[in-house]
């Protein structure tokens, strides 16, 4: 197992940032971790990167605790902060340079990650002089020099335009084909593009973990509902197949059915049968936006 955690907890002073979060990810995988703002993601792969300490459960790299193999862990990893702390004013080369050395790695090594990321034109320029994206490039570098075999991306792409954000996501998956990566964003998209699987936190409880194959799958669907008037829910969860029923403002419904079978006539005659008018009725495939909003709405 590439990250396993378990039961982790953590608390700012009367703020519970974690609350018994517990999930395995497995070596190749690509996993996206999405969250409100404050959600605790960056709390998480801080602890997952040894720089906090939880203050119960445990959480292991590689193989290794992080808090009995911290210096295991650190070499078994790669981090990219969302703020990618760079020296601007030394070159790409003397910084790539700086990195392989702290790790003692042979020097070649620093070729080898600079072909990878595509680094090899602005590799003599100074860092300070670099566009957004490729400063993004040279913390991914970094993060690679050492040739760890799990990744911990934090918001890559933050800041990028799309053609910038198009080229950061390419790298990802290229890298992706060697490596575990866990990945954070607030990008849904993103996650879409890349990732095999998402975790979704809230409040620092993590409240979905699910493969995006299942997602794209049509055996759940959303059905939008309006009516001339207010419906108890207790009358809607009658309906066949029904898992959850959400009003969202005035006499709206979102109704999630696990069924690929169309549900809108059953719907249509529940109205019918109920004395209803039917506004509107609309059908859409439950995606991994729909997913986080009723996730995490407050």
């Amino acid at each position: 197992m590439s990250i396993l955690v378990q039961d982790i907890t953590k608390t700012f002073g009367s703020q519970k940032a974690l609350d018994a979060v517990s999930f395995t990810i497995k070596k190749g995988e690509i996993v996206g971790f999405l969250g409100p703002n404050g959600a605790g993601k960056s709390t998480l792969m801080k602890i997952l990167t040894t720089y906090y300490r939880a203050d119960s459960g445990s959480a292991a790299v590689n193989g290794f605790d992080v808090v009995q193999q911290a210096s295991r862990v650190q070499r078994s990893l790669g981090y990219l902060p969302e703020h990618n702390p760079l020296y601007l004013e030394l070159y790409v080369k003397e910084y790539l340079s700086f990195c392989t050395s702290v790790y003692g790695m042979p020097k070649e090594r620093m070729d080898v990650v600079i072909e990878q990321t595509g680094l090899g034109p602005e590799s003599g320029k100074k860092i300070g002089q670099l566009s957004k994206g490729y400063r993004q490039r040279v913390g991914l570098a970094a993060a690679l020099i050492h040739d760890p075999p799990v990744l911990i991306l934090d918001e890559p792409t933050t800041g990028l335009d799309p053609n910038q954000l198009m080229e950061i996501r390419r790298l990802i998956r290229q890298i992706g084909e060697e490596k575990t990566i866990l990945l954070s964003t607030h990008i849904m998209k993103e996650v879409e593009a890349v990732c095999d699987r998402v975790l979704i936190i809230n409040k620092g409880k993590l409240v979905a973990d699910t493969s995006l194959e299942r997602l794209r799958k049509d055996d759940v669907q959303i059905i939008e509902v309006e009516f001339d008037y207010r419906v108890e829910e207790v009358l809607l969860q009658r309906l066949p197949n029904l898992e959850t029923v959400r009003n969202t403002g005035g006499f709206v419904y979102e109704l999630q059915f696990s069924t690929s079978k169309d549900m809108r006539p059953a719907v249509f005659d529940f109205a019918h049968d109920n004395q209803l008018k039917t506004l509107q009725l609309s059908r859409k495939t439950k995606n991994l936006e729909s997913l986080f909003t009723e996730l995490t709405a407050p």
